[in-house]
């Protein structure tokens, strides 16, 4: 477990601010040399910054995110794609970003425009690569959506770019060249940090006011590592996760999983110090079994479900990849949505062989992890295109039938639990499924659902920006970069 090294100073005065964008924006992904925890590299940034800037919309927006490839370094991948992580991309699909299943990569000296509405959601989301181990170099930042009639709003006094706290892990490596060691270098704090025996780089700092309450919006946007996350002398009240309000819960500290996110209220009301965030066992840490929404869940997903899938997770021990039901996922040469808009409609026909599934159109779905045989764990799995209800938590062998939390990425546990969550295939189209260690995915932790195969075509109009992404991409000589060998 890393100690994470940030403290809070209750001073009247404010730091620099993080760069922000709108919802409508270029963003320009290009090479930069970095040096977040003193150690010089290149890295693949978005918009010049690590971490990428902060894209802040309201509630209805619309995003229209021209993206344009400026990648030259090939040490690392020098295509890319965009993942908005959290958004459901309701009549979308096409937008969602994921290499191989939504699209073909944006190619060196291409663009590709980015445009979606958000609907109705609200709260703390990011974005990041979806190529490769890519976002691993620096490629992902934070995406709020703000809610003008914010349930909470008379809970906390600030809440802006000042009050948003990353956690990544970092590695002195390209990425391609550390997928087996799956050992970070150091932990950023909003893009600064330290590596062993390196050299001392201020920590991060956060500036607060006194006599304030601060809504803070904390993300973990790590590769790998899962962070408990406090800070010292403060009780911490959380509003929000992964997006979904949630009932008031005052804890003194967050486990925190790659790529959740929380909101949570704290109140300037001790002296005036500096406080400093800290890790120890014995905190009245977060819980998620007693996480539970403000609004209720959808009845539908209370009742006996439609559908039951149990999912095994497992390792190959041969060639130490990662497998779903005795299959490891590997990116097709013809993106997902593509097979199906091509008239694939069932498991069969559809690449990868063995690692997609088939689900029907409103039914109430129902996955329960096996990780009894998955190293490397526990494994935060992450649904695209939707949020669901968390039946049976890590840690708990009680089922919650009344008031689970809704969420788009749980902890699946260690050996004997059984996490079981419960969806509704209400929106169209290929989602991945995936764990959210971004080296376990990379070397196949993952399945793809086509949900309500029928209906794709006709729930979303497909662009011709989106259909030209695979002819320019495989006009191009392609990138191998093979597994180094086990250690």
């Amino acid at each position: 477990m890393f100690q994470l090294y940030v403290f809070i100073c209750l001073l009247a005065c404010l730091q620099g601010r993080a760069v922000t964008i709108g919802p409508v924006s270029d963003l320009i992904i290009a090479n930069g040399v970095v040096s977040p925890d003193g150690f010089t590299r290149s890295g693949v940034l978005a918009g010049g910054t690590h971490p990428g800037p902060t894209i802040v919309a309201q509630k209805g927006d619309t995003f229209k995110i021209n993206v344009t490839n400026q990648l030259t370094n090939d040490s690392m991948l020098t295509s890319t794609s965009i993942h908005w992580h959290g958004l459901f991309q309701h009549h979308s699909n096409q937008m969602d970003g994921v290499s191989f299943v939504m699209q073909c990569p944006i190619a060196l000296g291409h663009s590709f425009l980015y445009d979606f509405n958000a609907t109705d959601q609200v709260g703390t989301y990011w974005y990041h690569s979806h190529y490769g181990v890519q976002y691993c170099d620096g490629l992902q930042g934070p995406l709020i959506i703000y809610n003008p009639n914010d349930p909470y709003s008379s809970l906390y006094d600030i809440d802006d770019e000042s009050s948003i706290i990353t956690l990544m892990d970092w590695y002195n490596l390209p990425s391609p060249l550390v997928q087996r060691q799956v050992i970070a270098n150091s932990v950023l704090i909003n893009g600064v940090g330290r590596y062993d025996r390196g050299p001392d780089v201020p920590f991060a700092v956060i500036d607060v006011q006194p006599g304030k309450r601060y809504r803070f919006r904390l993300l973990n946007m790590a590769c790998k590592p899962n962070y408990i996350f406090s800070i010292d002398s403060h009780n911490l009240t959380i509003i929000e996760v992964d997006g979904q309000y949630v009932e008031p819960l005052v804890v003194d500290s967050i486990q925190i999983y790659t790529a959740q996110r929380y909101s949570f209220i704290l109140e300037t009301n001790q002296p005036v110090d500096n406080y400093w965030n800290m890790t120890n066992s014995d905190w009245d840490a977060l819980n998620e079994t007693s996480l539970h929404p403000l609004t209720p869940p959808s009845p539908r997903l209370l009742q006996e479900p439609d559908v039951k899938l149990d999912l095994v997770l497992g390792k190959n021990l041969s060639n130490f990849n990662f497998l779903i039901n005795n299959v490891q996922y590997t990116s097709p040469s013809v993106p997902v949505l593509l097979q199906l808009l091509s008239g694939a409609m069932t498991a069969a026909d559809l690449a990868p062989n063995g690692s997609v599934y088939t689900l029907p159109r409103n039914k109430v779905i129902e996955l329960t992890f096996n990780p009894d045989n998955s190293p490397g764990g526990p494994h935060p799995f992450h649904l695209h295109g939707h949020s669901f209800a968390v039946i049976r938590g890590a840690g708990s062998t009680a089922y919650n039938y009344i008031d689970p939390v809704m969420r788009d990425t749980v902890n699946t546990g260690n050996t004997g639990d059984r996490v079981t969550i419960r969806f509704i295939t209400d929106n169209p189209g290929p989602w991945l499924l995936h764990c959210h260690i971004d080296w376990h995915l990379s070397a196949g932790l993952a399945i793809v659902f086509a949900e309500a195969p029928e209906d794709v075509a006709a729930s979303q109009p497909f662009n011709n920006a989106s259909r030209q992404l695979c002819p320019i991409y495989n006009s191009i000589p392609q990138q191998i970069f093979p597994l180094p060998p086990v250690d």
